[in-house]
């Protein structure tokens, strides 16, 4: 009977690199299920709204390079080997959205976050104090960032002109996995996070769209 590798510390931080390397290096990952975009007819936009879907994608691309790194940190500290695997297999998950955003902020001419690694680093850094503190605040910490990210997704996809259905493809796919992950995290005996903390969470979540949304 085969038994599962146990990983040492040393380990455990080359696979943390390796996977903040896939996910801050240009077209490094690979995505487990296509596009939701692929079906969708390319119609063509006016400049104007094709800066601003690039620039709403580009902040959902951040969102996603947050929540790899989010993950990634849990995972590093997470005291349950359950959650551990929990964690590691949403940040496989989040995979795909990650790479559904690069390639259509690609196909709208555009680019990714410049502040990428800055916002990884800090996403990495507060996942791994969650951690620490106990795995049902880690959990209840992914909840309550699938919520931010979810009331984020609605919004833009109230933003997005009516003919660019491949964008709205992607954003409702995503939407319906982050609200599944939330919910998820909350079954599995994750803290309810309080208003306060919340509203905290919502202003750091508004300095990161405001600054990706152009670079």
């Amino acid at each position: 009977m085969a038994t599962e590798r146990q990983y040492s510390p040393l380990d455990r931080l080359l696979l943390q690199a390796d996977s903040a390397m896939r996910t801050l290096l240009p077209s490094s990952a690979h995505s487990q299920r296509p596009s939701p975009a692929v079906v969708q007819p390319e119609h063509k936009m006016s400049e104007a709204d094709t800066r601003h879907v690039a620039g709403l994608m580009r902040i959902n691309h951040t969102g996603e390079v947050c929540a790899q790194a989010l993950y990634q940190g849990q995972a590093l500290t997470a005291k349950l080997p359950k959650v551990r695997k929990a964690m590691e297999r949403a940040a496989e998950e989040e995979i795909d959205h990650l790479v559904w955003c690069e390639q259509r902020i690609h196909q709208l001419g555009s680019h990714t976050s410049v502040l990428n690694p800055l916002f990884y680093s800090l996403s990495f850094g507060m996942g791994a104090v969650a951690g620490v503190i106990s795995d049902r605040v880690s959990l209840g910490f992914v909840a309550a960032t699938e919520d931010q990210v979810c009331k984020h997704l609605a919004e833009h996809l109230e933003q997005l002109p009516t003919e660019d259905g491949k964008s709205r493809a992607i954003l409702q796919q995503m939407l319906s996995d982050e609200e599944h992950h939330a919910e998820s995290a909350l079954e599995a005996g994750g803290f309810r996070f309080p208003a306060p903390v919340k509203f905290g969470m919502s202003v750091l979540a508004k300095v990161m769209t405001k600054s990706t949304y152009r670079i």
